[in-house]
């Protein structure tokens, strides 16, 4: 009987880390065409569901190693290797699931670093204007004082 209700929760783990994944793969091809705010939001979720999955998971993978070294007659030999089994389907799951914290990382430093391209084109741009704009900003407020007497204007060679 606790084979049987182990083995259903991991399944259910296993069905859950397999929708999560198809979700953190559409992940990738939005990233890809338009970053955006509401992708961040999605990101962080999934890092967060993921962190529950993991310390959930976390228990019945010791509960399973327990139960394997178990000697104890209500432990049966013929359900070993069946124990055995679940015990690597939670393995499995557990570094599946560091596997999707890692693509999840990656993604958020894809995401930050079309951000910081984006920002660079800005200042670049922004960049071109001020080198066009200061100097004109510094003649026009040289010349656009309201003084009768200014030193340059009464010598020849005033400025050189």
């Amino acid at each position: 009987m606790a084979y049987a209700l182990l083995d259903t929760i991991v399944d259910n783990y296993t069905y859950l880390l397999e929708y999560i994944g198809e979700n953190i793969a559409d992940l990738e091809l939005q990233l890809l065409k338009t970053p955006s705010e509401s992708l961040l939001t999605k990101i962080n979720t999934h890092k967060q569901e993921l962190h529950f999955i993991a310390k959930v998971i976390r228990p019945v993978k010791e509960m399973i190693k327990g139960l394997i070294r178990a000697e104890s007659p209500i432990v049966n030999k013929k359900t070993t290797p069946y124990l055995k089994d679940l015990l690597d389907i939670t393995t499995q799951a557990t570094e599946t699931i560091e596997t999707f914290r890692e693509i999840l990382s990656d993604y958020l430093n894809i995401y930050h670093t079309n951000l910081s391209t984006k920002l660079n084109e800005i200042m670049k741009v922004l960049t071109v204007f001020s080198a066009i704009f200061i100097p004109l900003t510094f003649i026009a407020g040289v010349y656009g004082m309201n003084f009768q007497h200014m030193p340059e204007l009464s010598y020849t060679w005033g400025y050189p």
